[in-house]
């Protein structure tokens, strides 16, 4: 438990980095590898509990001079230990009980994703984090832009880590944002880093005591405790510090007699905050409500109220960036497929939100994991935004499912993310619905090309309103167009049929006449996935990373070439006996990251 480290509050003191370099040798057990040395590194901060965090990195040590001439690319995936699962869901006020100071790290493993590379694939490095495990590993920023920090978040353990990558694959730690510094929210889960570094994450989960919490800014909310609701939006600075923390619905909560909870808050509000993405040109931050996590995370409690499943989307003002003002919350609306069990609705569990970005569009697509489908509205600066419903997983389901079983209700829809270019939207299904037969049931990564729907402005007309729809996609002209889809399921036991719930854009490519070094795009020529949700919820997933190729056209295929460097499959397994920090047994990766280092960037 983490009550040990909650008694003290001052300032955070960034660590330096110590340079005592050790040798050791922890590679692999897996029959047939050598195990090769790896070069030790730890920097340490001090939070405001007053006790010392640390990174240790495992760097893999190679002494062929000359292995690596060209920049390198780097997929980070923030992966956390293996433990036994099914243990109740925390109460109220209380942290998870697999968070702790025993037990094998947690760490951010650094994976060589280098076009060519000899190391291509290749697991190079593993930051382990210290004191605290069972952090349970949960998302990192949606994109990396050089200069910025890694925001990596800790849902069960309430904790950030801010991290420097600019020496990639070299990481440190230097700040820590911990569960002290956020007492009116919990589980922190995604975040949107913004031109000066800081970052807005939202959290999912209530305050961290039962009762009324009161905000920096004097405001006051009623909570019922950790995992709980209302969630929150806290901006973090590139330390660490809490910069601001904000309410994210209002003093009378959501008037609409859909908000359930557990015990029920009065006043009543959906506010579970998820997914969230920035338009700093329009100073308009959107978030996603997913549900009331520690309820919804409990297996044991056969809680299916629909109401418990966000529909709602929030948008806020942020011209004062430590005061974001809320403009509008907004229900998603209904779709045409009828499903027996209310919560598997359309609109049932929004966990994404993307927003467009080239300055001439201002529309937001938004995912949902229980309902399946995928909704838009083609403008976000308007006073009260309408969404309607432009595409149902089915549609991707029916380009390979020949039985006709797997559609979208309850599809798992996770990752949602618009290409920099805005023509297609990529969008990864894990494939969890538990009435489909295990050898069945699939994920997948698909893309859709959205360029009709964005030209046609606020004249859509786009609409998924009829059952024909749900399987053979929207009949309008300007609804998104299936460009493919790949299938992602377990490669070792089609029994298990969990796919990705998170991915990455790569908008890295090289710059031609200067130095070969790499620099940023528009275009994006390939993806990542991982294969995990949280164990605590009954889905669990294979602990695949893979990567997918991206043809201009928008075409997805698995790339094959990207192989686990000891199983020799398509894709990287964190299921395995050793990594470079020793013999830990496997790991579950969420997060993950496209990311160069400074010096190999433009």
């Amino acid at each position: 438990m983490l009550t040990a480290i909650r008694n003290r509050r001052v300032f955070v003191r960034l660590g330096a980095v110590t340079a005592a370099m050790a040798v050791v040798f922890a590679l692999s057990e897996q029959p047939g590898v050598q195990a090769a040395p790896v070069d030790l590194l730890t920097s340490s901060v001090v939070g405001t509990d007053g006790h010392t965090y640390t990174a240790t990195n495992h760097l893999v040590r190679d002494d062929r001079v000359g292995r690596h001439r060209a920049p390198r690319e780097f997929l980070l995936a923030w992966a956390g230990d293996e433990t036994p699962s099914g243990a109740a869901a925390a109460p109220a006020g209380a942290h998870h009980a697999a968070v702790g100071t025993t037990g094998d790290p947690d760490f951010l493993a650094v994976i060589d994703v280098t076009k060519g590379s000899p190391d291509y694939g290749k697991v190079v490095n593993t930051v382990t984090m210290s004191p605290v495990t069972g952090n349970e590993p949960h998302h990192l920023q949606y994109v990396w832009h050089k200069g910025e920090r890694l925001y990596a978040h800790g849902i069960f353990s309430d904790i950030t880590y801010v991290l420097d990558a600019s020496r990639l694959p070299q990481i440190s730690l230097v700040g820590i944002n911990l569960s002290t510094d956020t007492p009116c929210g919990s589980l922190p889960d995604a975040s949107w880093v913004l031109k000066d570094g800081t970052a807005y994450v939202t959290y999912m989960g209530g305050p961290d005591v039962p009762g009324p919490c009161r905000y920096p800014n004097g405001e006051v909310r009623n909570g019922n405790g950790f995992g709980g609701t209302p969630g929150e939006v806290v901006r973090i600075g590139p330390d660490g510090r809490t910069l601001a923390e904000v309410p994210v619905d209002r003093p009378e909560g959501d008037s609409t007699g859909t908000c359930a909870s557990l015990p029920q808050v009065q006043p009543a509000t959906c506010a579970n905050p998820h997914g969230i993405q920035v338009r700093e040109d329009l100073d308009l931050m959107v978030v996603s409500d997913f549900a009331e996590a520690r309820n919804y995370l409990d297996p044991t409690s056969q809680v299916i109220d629909p109401y418990l499943l966000r529909d709602t989307i929030r948008i806020f003002d942020i011209k004062k960036r430590n005061a974001p003002r809320l403009l509008s919350v907004s229900h998603l609306p209904e779709g045409p497929r009828v499903d027996q069990i209310p919560a598997f609705s359309e609109p049932r569990m929004v966990m994404e939100n993307a927003v467009t970005n080239q300055r001439r569009h201002k529309g937001v697509f938004a995912s949902t994991m229980a309902g399946g489908a995928i909704f838009y509205t083609p403008d976000v600066t308007v006073p009260n935004p309408q969404w309607r419903e432009i595409f149902d997983d089915t549609t991707a389901y029916r380009a390979f499912d020949t039985t006709g079983l797997l559609t979208g209700s309850n599809s798992g829809g996770s990752w949602l993310q618009v290409s920099l270019d805005d023509r297609f939207l990529f969008h990864a299904v894990m494939g969890s619905d538990p009435r489909q037969p295990r050898d069945v049931n699939s994920g997948m990564l698909y893309v859709l090309d959205i360029q009709k729907l964005l030209a046609a402005g606020r004249d859509v007309r786009c609409k998924i309103d009829t059952v024909g729809e749900v399987s053979a996609g929207g009949v309008e002209p300007d609804c998104p167009a299936l460009m493919g889809v790949v299938p992602l399921r377990d490669a070792v036991s089609p029994l298990l049929g969990v796919g990705p719930h998170w991915g990455a854009i790569d908008h890295f490519g090289p710059t031609p006449g200067r130095g070969g070094k790499l620099r940023e795009q528009e275009r994006i020529e390939r993806v990542a996935t991982s294969n995990y949700f949280v164990a605590q919820s009954g889905i669990d997933g294979d602990h695949r990373v893979c990567l997918i190729d991206i043809a201009p056209d928008g075409r997805p295929t698995l790339d094959s070439t990207f192989r686990d460097e000891y199983a020799g499959q398509p894709c990287v397994s964190f299921n395995r006996a050793r990594w470079p920090h020793g013999a830990t047994g496997n790991a579950r990766p969420h997060g993950v990251l496209f990311a160069v280092a400074d010096a190999d960037l433009h």
